[in-house]
């Protein structure tokens, strides 16, 4: 769950009231200092996102979601903000200055973050809470000894509270006027239902709920006693059939109650100062200032584009029809399915398997710096397939201990055309989200910060980007997979146009999936799902080609300037080597590299 954080209403008048004491502090205190020790403070109640990095400071503890916290959040930032003003930029390194002018804009965003803080969806079907906190649990949240097992225990027995605080956070968004369209709700609920479904709730059930599975399973492997494992477990199904079981109640209660006041305005224009907000996440998610009118106009040139070139795959393949009878024929050959069972489901997860497996054999042709923490290929769980994407990456632990994962819905597999397997792993995979993202905690040099930190066109950018990759290496053989390469391409496209069309020029969901099905050849399903994606996750979708588009352009400007002397894979070293950076900030690194500094 995202709740905006770091805020207050004075913390600025904190640096001319202490501006003798920052300055002795400047002086003494390495700046390199001064970050990891803002980090750690910023991470003090911040349970959750500990255990994400792989830590087990608070392990039995969710956090603080109130909106008193998130007012302490910012004035921490503002504080901490001041303290850097007092540093001298001129004196600093040039990687000081980056880490410098990085952590003050983090901060500027927290600023409009808590400006916008009841603007979200605490609760909505691609990453809610209801659905986040048992995969949290289930992913992130290991058992290695007996206290690891009583932290978990605590956990399911803390949710009760945790989720008061998030129906208070609701309550209050929707006084602002602020509430999920109406069909989010039945998705919210399902799941909501299922996470307190199978046995323990249930005795007569055929099936263990997925938490009961996994805290037994987490027990069993520890080399306990018979009588402790048996004690824990009766703790752990208590704590399930009690407080969480009760809170996943009172959440549905909630959403049942909200649903019949929700409407179906899909776009955030139905908020107040909503084109203001959407302008704010359209900066937020591109790193520039391009409007929405821009981004529209964008995207129709680029799915016209992406148009041509897949007429030229039609031609080669010799198919008799137009490009909208190609898609049709894309979109429902038997060829392109594997068995809707879950032998099925395995061909498709060991496929993918060799798919990155073989690009790692070949990345010294592309990569100098590539990660050392592994990559896992994993189904989404049950209880949350039906509402989740269809496919999405998770970092590893900061210490490299838990692997990276890529995570690929299943659900039906009728609705996962094989000519799209390779781009997609090559996607969340490798050379894709997990060359980048471990690369960037494994860097040395750098803060904290700047590993685990995050801007969406570049993260994303580079997944489009790296799409593209394997057919410079003579991969993508078979045209229908690069038939697959493009239908990608030009999914992201078709956000910039839906995205913009949703939220700025007021269309209907039904508009939007409409666009979906007469410009791609994707599955009815995957249409449908995008729409409710971009519907609750407003401008995070023309992150994709924005940042992709822009990798592209500081390609070809370096290649130009350096003929014979650019190396692709120092390229590409420039790229990554710095941690995840706005776009504006990536074309200064890359001048740079040109200009041989």
């Amino acid at each position: 769950m995202k709740l905006a954080s770091k805020a207050s209403r004075w913390g600025l008048a904190l640096a001319s009231l202490a501006a003798s004491q920052l300055s002795l502090a400047a002086e003494t205190k390495p700046i390199a200092e001064f970050f990891e020790q803002s980090f750690q403070q910023s991470l003090a109640n911040k349970p959750m996102y500990l255990t994400y990095l792989g830590m087990k400071e608070k392990y039995d503890q969710w956090g603080d979601f109130s909106e008193a916290e998130e007012l302490r959040d910012i004035e921490l930032s503002r504080r901490q903000l001041a303290q850097l003003k007092a540093y001298d930029f001129d004196k600093l390194s040039p990687q000081q200055q980056l880490s410098y002018r990085l952590f003050e804009k983090n901060v500027q965003e927290e600023e409009l973050d808590y400006q916008y803080r009841l603007y979200d969806y605490p609760v909505n079907q691609m990453h809610g809470i209801q659905s986040s906190l048992p995969a949290f649990l289930i992913n992130m949240h290991g058992v290695e000894s007996e206290a690891d097992a009583r932290a978990y225990i605590s956990r399911l027995q803390k949710v009760k509270p945790l989720f008061a605080q998030v129906i208070e956070r609701m309550q209050a968004s929707e006084a602002k006027g602020i509430m999920p369209p109406k069909f989010v709700f039945p998705m919210v609920i399902k799941d909501s239902q299922n996470i307190i479904g199978g046995k323990p709730f249930d005795a007569k059930a055929d099936k263990d709920n997925a938490l009961w599975a996994d805290i037994k399973k987490k027990i069993t492997g520890l080399a306990l006693e018979q009588q402790q494992s048996q004690a824990l477990m009766a703790e752990a199904e208590a704590a399930l059939t009690g407080d969480f079981q009760a809170a996943y109640k009172n959440l549905i209660a909630f959403l049942q109650q909200q649903q019949q006041r929700a409407d179906s305005r899909d776009g955030v224009w139905k908020f107040p100062g909503g084109e203001e907000f959407y302008k704010y996440r359209l900066a937020k998610m591109t790193t520039t200032d391009m409007s929405a009118d821009e981004i529209h106009k964008l995207g129709l040139a680029e799915v016209a584009r992406i148009h041509k070139e897949m007429v030229a795959i039609k031609e080669q393949v010799k198919f008799n029809g137009d490009l909208a009878a190609f898609f049709k024929f894309m979109r429902n050959d038997p060829q392109f399915k594997l068995p809707n069972t879950d032998a099925g489901r395995q061909q498709y997860l060991d496929r993918a398997v060799e798919v990155i497996d073989d690009m790692k054999s070949r990345l010294d042709s592309l990569f100098i710096t590539k990660p050392k923490a592994d990559l896992a290929v994993t189904r989404v769980e049950a209880f949350r397939e039906d509402s989740a994407g269809r496919a999405f990456y998770q970092r590893p632990s900061l210490d490299g201990k838990r692997p990276g994962r890529y995570y690929v819905n299943l659900a039906d597999m009728n609705e996962m055309a094989t000519y799209e397997l390779e781009a997609l792993a090559y996607h969340e995979g490798i050379p894709g989200h997990h060359m980048q993202l471990a690369i960037a905690q494994e860097l040395e040099g750098i803060p904290t910060f700047r590993k685990v930190g995050g801007y969406t066109a570049y993260t994303e950018g580079w997944g489009l980007y790296s799409e593209t990759l394997p057919k410079e290496i003579g991969l993508y053989q078979d045209p229908y997979q690069d038939f697959g390469r493009l239908s990608m391409e030009l999914w992201r496209a078709c956000r910039l146009v839906v995205d913009t069309g949703i939220h700025a020029q007021k269309w209907s969901r039904e508009k939007a999936i409409q666009y979906l099905r007469d410009n791609t050849p994707s599955p009815e399903l995957d249409m449908v799902k995008a729409i409710e994606r971009y519907i609750v996750m407003p401008g995070q979708a023309t992150a994709y080609k924005i940042g992709s588009i822009k990798i592209q352009q500081l390609r070809a400007k370096a290649k130009q300037a350096m003929g014979d002397k650019f190396d692709i894979r120092k390229f590409h070293d420039v790229i990554l080597r710095d941690g995840m950076l706005p776009l504006d900030i990536l074309e200064e690194k890359v001048d740079a590299y040109i200009a041989g500094k």
